[in-house]
């Protein structure tokens, strides 16, 4: 009965979260996993609103027993996931934001991947903000451990841009309360779990940057709870890597490194501040998290870091940065 019930279970599992979306939006997003190459029997879609001020069970019964329609109080996109994990049954889960959707030929590059590695924990892939598409010669890694992954690469720290076993997540979830952030607690830890990681350049995920998403939120009180959170996450994830093993340890703090020198220049980028500047430097001080370590993770890693140590370099990135096109 219970290998029955294992050879049933879906190939994937794709949660979708959303909260006072419109109902094209969600269409839209819910209709890029339908389109997929998937029989219906390897797919699950289920539908996680955080407590929307409309129930959208009405506009999206057309799809019928296709997705699973999840509504609750509402708590945060953490809080939403964590129900999703809870519910799904797949023996792979891709998060998907409600306002997002995924790109056909890319992704069904990442289920390929999957399919011919059965028994792979993990797939990175890309995003893209084009509505225009090309069909790139994709280049995929060698299967490594994940933490060798991470070691010797920068990540992107959404947890969309990855599709992954179930079985590897062990009891790992979101942090409830994070509001900005989440995904950069998460995917490190995830990535650490992950005995066998593929990352590929296919651009799978499209991302749509709006001016009401919370990413985009700027004023004082968001502002504030962005630098709080991203503090919150760097010292938890710096607190986990001293109970690490040494190569574990060693791949979590080129990633807290690299968020904190993030968390110095979203500071800036912010708040503008050179009071505010030197204030979250003192605090980055008393946690051991500043100076940023003597590594030579990338280029840009290194030129911040000598540019953030001085008084002189301070001032300069506080009069330029903010009129510069930042990189991704």
């Amino acid at each position: 009965m219970e290998n029955k019930q294992q050879e049933k279970a879906p190939l994937v599992s794709f949660i979708i979260t959303c909260y006072n979306l419109s109902t094209t939006l969600l269409r839209q997003c819910i209709d890029s996993v339908m389109t997929l190459s998937m029989d219906p029997s390897e797919r699950e879609i289920i539908v996680v609103d955080d407590g929307s001020n409309l129930n959208m069970l009405n506009d999206l019964m057309p799809y019928g027993d296709n997705i699973i329609y999840v509504r609750q109080k509402h708590g945060g996109v953490s809080t939403a996931r964590n129900t999703g994990i809870q519910m799904a049954r797949g023996q792979y889960l891709q998060f998907v934001d409600g306002d997002d959707y995924l790109l056909q030929a890319p992704y069904e590059h990442c289920l390929d991947i999957i399919r011919n590695h059965q028994d792979i924990d993990m797939v990175l892939f890309d995003f893209t903000r084009s509505e225009s598409q090309q069909t790139p010669i994709y280049k995929d890694s060698e299967i490594i451990k994940g933490s060798d992954y991470m070691r010797n690469h920068n990540i992107y720290g959404s947890v969309c841009c990855c599709l992954f076993r179930k079985a590897a997540r062990g009891r790992l979830v979101f942090t409830p309360g994070i509001r900005y952030g989440e995904d950069e607690e998460f995917t490190p830890q995830l990535l650490l779990r992950a005995d066998s990681v593929c990352a590929t350049n296919a651009k799978a995920y499209f991302y749509r940057a709006h001016e009401a998403s919370a990413t985009h939120q700027i004023n004082a009180d968001s502002m504030q709870q962005r630098l709080d959170d991203s503090l919150t996450v760097l010292l938890q994830l710096n607190s986990a890597a001293d109970t690490l093993p040494t190569d574990e340890r060693t791949a979590l703090q080129r990633r807290v490194a690299q968020l904190t020198m993030d968390y110095l220049y979203n500071t800036v980028m912010l708040t503008r501040s050179a009071e505010q500047l030197n204030a979250r430097i003192m605090e980055l001080r008393q946690y051991g998290l500043y100076p940023l370590p003597d590594r030579d993770y990338t280029r840009k890693y290194q030129w911040f870091r000598r540019m953030i140590d001085t008084r002189f370099g301070r001032m300069l990135l506080l009069r330029t940065l903010p009129y510069l096109k930042r990189e991704r």
